[in-house]
Parts: structure tokens; C-alpha cells; sequence
């Protein structure tokens, strides 16, 4: 992420981006910020419909008779596709005639579909005379960009109009960009009353009698214009596009209710932030400051939920194989063969006001490209569509050592090459986040501890994908390659003072000996020795590193450590994952529970049961619940995903769909898991169902139904 990297783009604290108080939405490149009341106030940063980077709509304001209605009840349906607001009026005295309160019951039901907002206004009236009052909605549009919304000055604007149509209102605003966005506003019936500012409808409704209004927002652009289904089809065909997501995946449920909520919380999270773009599913980041395509967030969510649906893995892979660079450009960090950081398609994006607007600024996403090719075909042997990559795995591939690697020592480094790009391109991308051990920011070119583990494992996973694809001596050179980076990664990041990799090292080799997450990463592809990996494995579960509620980003003793900080002593729950499954590798199942426990238990205080981006590394206190981080992103993918890898690193799980085998290596469960059902694990057209239950010492695994030639191998 960006969130704090340049004063110029950090994101701005200066009230809770959103609350528990808020309800979010999303589908596609569409996403609304609501508060309990379903409204969005203008006094609020965040609120709003946004679309494409763009907030389309920055006031929404239902009244009864110009009084704001007493809220009742708001929820968003478990599977975040409808809002739902209950309310009712206050007391109202009009004309001489007094309404009391509660003799008007008013049902808000709100969704998305494509590039559009809808409602139904339900109003019942269960007084017991007849009620005339006026019901009014005001709006207002300021077709902000996103990166305005967050904080961003900007000097000048386009040119923006207002008219009042037949049935609505109807925004429009010419951009410096020369994009024309439009919102309009339509209603089911022609309002009583219409301005520049909102419409007013006169109901009328005898005892027991209900009316309803149909509000459609549509954000539209140039290449925006779908057709326009009525509310119960756009409904439906919402629903539709969700059933198709969980076609392929496998279900979960176990013993623990609460786990169990967890567990569809994510899945529901997963569905939200997942965009059907040409090439298939893409999860975006997070909502509401990265509700787009990074590069890095979407191969470590779809990593994530690889066991569960392979489907999301594809999407991103093609995506970002459609999108990788071809050419060299300092103005967007790119070089052939490089993958994506970020897309941005708003206004200062289309500037470059901002440097966003397809952006390569991350030293990771390249080998992490290649990691998840190579576990996707692992995962589901599809050799066809890995033929159909194979050209940018090998461009990529071509990156990492004639271009990642900038003086040719053998490790891949960055450094920006936009003055107003990222600073720090791993990650932890905020500007203070790689330093000495004295606290002062380390001096480009930075090659960082886990970036060079994900080359290793990038090379490996080359080398399987070469040998298979029938190119041997690619295959054996790279295997050669990889055992040459761990040697030289053994001896020149290993810090023997502080028992654990070095952060980075500067460009003068001067390693950045600080205790942090990242060595943790040298677990997840295997280039740590096991030696070293014993070591990193218990300081990361030491109290420096381990809050009680999961592992820190930075020791509590360096020089640094803040645990408000965004990347100096928070808590982030895919970083947890992440090293969960580098830990299991090595075989510490002690210690693969230990954080899959406190992860649970954190879950459990937040709301909705939803981890959200990240969270303070303040220590845990007996009856304190885990502290929240100001403006973290409360969906974020990587974060709700973070729970399938957990699983999968307590169970030992490996699909190798060559050998048709579904693998546990030494599974085990934690205390408050006694058994797992998994049903619909698919290889291809085949699949298991499969009971887990736990015992003192093991955990017995059971085939309950199969189709198909499926072995599934236990290894105590």
C-alpha cells in the first residue's frame, strides 16, 4: 500500500476513515460509504459513492418533513450484497396537526450493481389516522478523486453542472482530464418537488397502508453504459454473479461457532473485494482507500485462497500478465518484464498529478508472480493456461536478474526513479519503514530480507514449471541459481547478534541489523536454513515480536517501534499468515498455533468479526481487547484471507494435482478447533469431502465422499 509515504499522498487521520458505525458495499469498480442511518453526510470524510477512483455522490440525506428520522436498527446481510435501515419518525407537528413518534415505520434496502446505486424506500404507516407529510432527499456531488478524499491539495479543478430533470437530478462534471462523469439520480415516481439540491415527495397513507420509492444513482463515463435493469432483476443478477464465485470453492464448518463466523465473514470479504474483470476474478485491495488492482495484494490474497478457489489465482495471474511492462519508464518505475504495483483511473491519476495511474513501484510483485504461477499449477495442473503465461513468467524471470538486479551482485534491489514515487517498494512501503539500527532511513538501492526469499522461491518455481514445459537446462540453470542466492543470502543477511536476518541491506551492502516480520518471510519459500529458521521461529514468538495478539511488524526494543505506528510495530494479519506458512514448512507446529490461536482470539473484538488491514502491537492485557489502527481499511482481502492460510499451515494441506493427491503433512488443530469439515475440495472435476477431528495428540482425518481418483496422503 501507499498509506503513509510521501507527505504528499499519506493518507490524512483526521477522523476514522470508517467506523463500526458505517456500512460499506461494493461490487466491481463501484463501492458506498454509509453511515447507520444509510445516509451520507457531507461533514464525514469518507462517505460517499465512489466509482473508478472517483466519489460520484458526497451527500444523501433522507428527512421526514425536514426532520431526520429516529434510527431503529441498520445491518448488511451476511453476504454484504444488501443494507438494510430501519426507521421511524420523531414527533412532528405540522399544520396544526401532531404526528407522534413511531406511527411511521420506513424501510431503507440498498445494493449495488455495476455502475450503479439502488434503493427502496418503504414507508408503512401504523398510526391510526391518516398521515400527509413530506419525505425529502437531498444530494450533492463533488466528484472528488479518491486521493483528494484522502488529503491531497490540489490547485485547480474541472467544471462541474447541475439541472433538475423530469424524475431526478442530474450531475455533471468536466474534468482537467476532459473525462466527462455523470451522476444521475432517478426515481421511480416524479418527485412533488425538485431543485439542484434534492426532491421532496408528498405521501399520503391511510392506517395500515405502505408506499414505496425506487432511487437509482447511476456514476457513468464514457465506457460505463450498461443496460439498466429494474431493481428486483439488477437484485437477482447481483446475486448470480456471487454464485458463480462459489462454484469452485470448497466449504468449511467446524466445531467453533465463532471460528465458524470467522470463517464466512472472510468468505463473504473475499466475495466483496473480488471484481470480474476481462480476465477473470481480481481481488481488489481494500475498501475504502484501495478499492483498485495492486499487484502485490491481489497474488498474496489469491496465495491465500488457493486451497479454497483456485479461480481467483487465475484471474489475477492473466491480469497481471496483461499488464506487465513491455517498456522502460521512470515516470511509472517500469521496466519489461516488471508486474504491476498499482492501477489508478480517477482524475489525478489520468494527470499524473499523482504517480499511480499504472504504476510499478514494488520490488515484489515480480517474483511474486512466479511463486503463485507455480503453486497454481501445483494446485490445480492446468498446463494449458500455464503455456498460455509462460512468455511473462519467463519476461519476469528475465526482470529479476537483468533489471531487479541493478549492480549485479546477486540480490534484487530498488530504488525510485519518480521523484514523487514510492520511496520504500516492498510491503512495508511507508517512507520510515527500512532503517539502521540507529533509526535513520536506509540509503538506496535497498535489497530486502524477504524479497530475496521470494526470488528463491521464484527461480524454484521457474525450474519446475521449465522442466515440465520441457526446457531442462532453463529448468537446471535455475536450480543452480537458486542454491547460489541462498548460499550468498546465508552469508551476507545473517546477522548473528541479533539471532535473525537483517532487515535489508543498503547500497553499500551495510546491512540494516533491526529485528523485524520480514525475516519471517525467509520461512515461506524455504531459504532459510534450519538452523536459522529455529532462531527467527523463536524470536518472532518472543515478547519483542509477539503481542499476545499476533506477531509485531518491529521489535518493541528498536529504535523505532511504535505500535500505532502503519509498519513499525503494528499488527498485520497477512503478515501473520504469511509466516504461519513459513513456519509449518520448517515443521514449528507449536508455533503455527500459538498465532492461529491469537488470531482467532483477536478476531473476536472487532466488528462483524472482521480483521480489518491492520492493528496496534500494543501488548495484550488480560480483559483489553486488541487496539485499533485509526485508518486501516476495515475489508481488506489480504487480511480476510489471512484465515485459509492459518488453517492450511495447522493442517500441513498441499494439493498436488499431478499425483491427483491431497496432502496433510503432520496436521494438527488448535485448542478450540475439535473437528473440520471440508466439503467440495475439487482437483479438476474431481473432489473429497473430509472430516478432521482433533485429538491430544493427533488429528484424524477421514474421506466421508469422493468423486473421482483422489488420494489423500497423511504424514505424521
Amino acid at each position: 500500500m501507499n498509506n503513509n509515504n510521501t507527505n504528499k499522498f499519506c493518507i490524512i487521520a483526521r477522523s476514522p476513515a470508517v467506523d463500526e458505525f458505517h456500512h460499506i458495499l461494493k461490487y466491481g469498480d463501484l463501492f458506498v460509504v454509509l453511515n447507520r442511518y444509510g445516509n451520507m453526510q457531507p461533514l464525514n470524510l469518507t462517505e460517499g459513492l465512489y466509482y473508478k477512483d472517483t466519489r460520484f455522490l458526497s451527500k444523501l440525506e433522507l428527512r421526514f418533513a425536514d426532520a431526520l428520522p429516529l434510527f431503529l436498527s441498520s445491518a448488511v446481510k451476511s453476504d454484504n450484497t444488501v443494507l438494510t435501515v430501519d426507521l421511524t419518525n420523531p414527533d412532528i407537528w405540522k399544520a396544526g396537526k401532531f404526528m407522534p413518534r413511531g406511527s411511521i415505520y420506513l424501510n431503507r434496502t440498498k445494493f449495488l450493481f455495476r455502475n450503479r446505486y439502488y434503493e427502496r424506500i418503504k414507508l408503512s404507516n401504523y398510526g391510526i389516522s391518516r398521515i400527509d407529510l413530506p419525505v425529502s432527499l437531498y444530494f450533492n456531488a463533488d466528484f472528488k478523486d479518491i486521493f483528494e478524499v484522502r488529503g491531497a491539495k490540489r490547485k485547480k479543478r474541472g467544471k462541474q453542472t447541475v439541472s433538475v430533470k423530469d424524475k431526478g437530478i442530474e450531475f455533471v462534471y468536466k474534468g482537467l482530464d476532459n473525462i466527462i462523469r455523470k451522476t444521475k439520480i432517478e426515481f421511480s415516481k416524479k418527485p412533488a418537488a425538485a431543485t439542484q439540491f434534492g426532491v421532496s415527495f408528498n405521501i399520503a397513507l391511510e392506517p395500515k397502508e405502505k408506499s414505496e420509492i425506487f432511487l437509482t444513482v447511476s456514476c457513468e463515463t464514457k465506457d460505463s453504459n450498461y443496460a439498466d435493469p429494474a431493481y428486483d432483476s439488477a437484485l437477482k443478477n447481483a446475486n448470480e454473479f456471487l454464485n458463480g464465485i462459489r462454484q469452485t470453492e470448497c466449504s468449511i464448518s467446524t466445531s467453533n461457532e465463532q471460528f465458524n463466523n470467522w470463517i464466512n465473514r472472510s468468505i463473504a470479504d473475499i466475495h466483496t473485494m473480488i471484481t470480474d474483470t476481462p480476465y477473470g476474478f481480481y481481488p481488489y485491495a481494500g475498501i475504502p482507500w484501495f478499492s483498485t488492482v495492486f499487484g502485490r495484494d491481489g497474488i498474496i490474497s489469491a496465495f491465500e485462497c488457493l486451497w479454497v478457489n483456485p479461480a481467483i489465482a487465475k484471474g489475477v495471474l492473466s491480469y497481471l500478465a496483461d499488464t506487465q511492462a513491455k517498456d522502460f519508464s521512470d515516470e511509472y518505475d517500469a521496466e519489461p518484464g516488471k508486474i504491476v504495483h498499482e492501477i489508478r483511473r480517477g482524475e489525478m491519476a489520468n494527470l499524473d498529478e499523482i504517480p499511480f495511474r499504472k504504476y510499478y513501484g514494488s520490488v515484489d510483485s515480480t517474483p511474486l508472480f512466479i511463486i503463485l504461477a507455480a503453486a497454481y499449477y501445483d494446485r490445480t495442473g492446468d498446463i494449458e493456461f500455464i503455456k498460455s503465461i509462460w512468455d511473462n513468467i519467463e519476461a519476469a524471470t528475465e526482470w529479476i536478474d537483468k533489471y531487479g538486479d541493478i549492480d549485479g551482485d546477486g540480490f534484487v534491489e530498488y530504488v525510485r526513479r519518480r521523484a514523487n514515487g514510492l520511496i520504500q517498494q516492498g510491503w512495508k512501503d511507508s517512507a520510515d519503514s527500512i532503517f539502521y539500527k540507529d533509526g535513520i532511513v536506509a540509503k538506496p538501492p535497498i535489497a530486502l530480507c524477504e524479497v530475496q526469499a521470494y526470488v528463491y522461491g521464484a527461480k524454484l518455481g521457474t525450474a519446475k514449471l521449465a522442466r515440465l514445459l520441457g526446457y531442462s537446462k532453463k529448468s537446471s540453470d535455475l536450480l543452480k541459481s537458486a542454491a547460489k542466492l541462498k548460499r550468498k543470502f546465508e552469508d551476507l543477511f545473517w546477522i548473528d547478534e541479533i539471532s535473525t536476518y537483517a532487515l535489508a541491506l543498503d547500497g553499500d551492502k551495510r546491512p540494516c541489523k533491526v529485528k523485524t516480520s520480514n525475516a519471517g518471510h525467509s520461512l515461506f519459500t524455504g531459504i532459510a536454513s534450519h538452523n536459522h529458521a529455529k532462531k527467527i521461529a523463536d524470536l518472532l514468538l518472543s515478547p519483542e515480536l509477539f503481542s499476545g495478539w499476533g506477531i509485531r511488524t518491529l521489535s518493541n526494543r528498536e529504535n523505532r517501534y511504535n505500535p500505532m505506528s502503519y509498519h513499525n510495530g503494528s499488527v498485520w494479519p497477512h503478515d501473520n499468515a504469511l509466516i504461519a506458512c513459513g513456519l509449518s514448512r520448517y515443521g514449528f507446529k507449536d508455533e503455527v498455533l500459538k498465532i492461529f490461536t491469537c488470531m482467532h482470539e483477536a478476531d473476536g473484538y472487532f466488528n462483524l468479526q472482521r480483521l480489518p488491514e491492520l492493528f496496534c502491537g500494543f501488548e495484550r492485557k488480560a480483559g483489553r481487547a486488541p487496539t485499533l489502527y485509526p485508518v486501516a481499511c476495515p475489508i481488506q482481502a489480504w487480511s480476510a484471507a489471512s484465515v485459509f492460510m492459518l488453517l492450511q499451515a495447522g493442517l500441513g494441506l498441499h494439493i498436488d494435482a499431478e499425483k491427483s493427491t491431497i496432502m496433510f503433512n503432520k496436521p494438527a488443530l488448535p485448542n478450540f478447533l475439535q473437528w473440520v469439515k471440508i466439503k467440495n475440495l475439487r482437483i479438476g472435476n474431481r473432489f473429497a469431502d473430509l472430516h478432521l477431528q482433533r485429538s491430544d495428540l493427533d488429528v484424524g482425518i477421514n474421506v466421508t465422499r469422493k468423486q473421482g481418483n483422489i488420494e489423500i496422503v497423511v504424514i505424521k
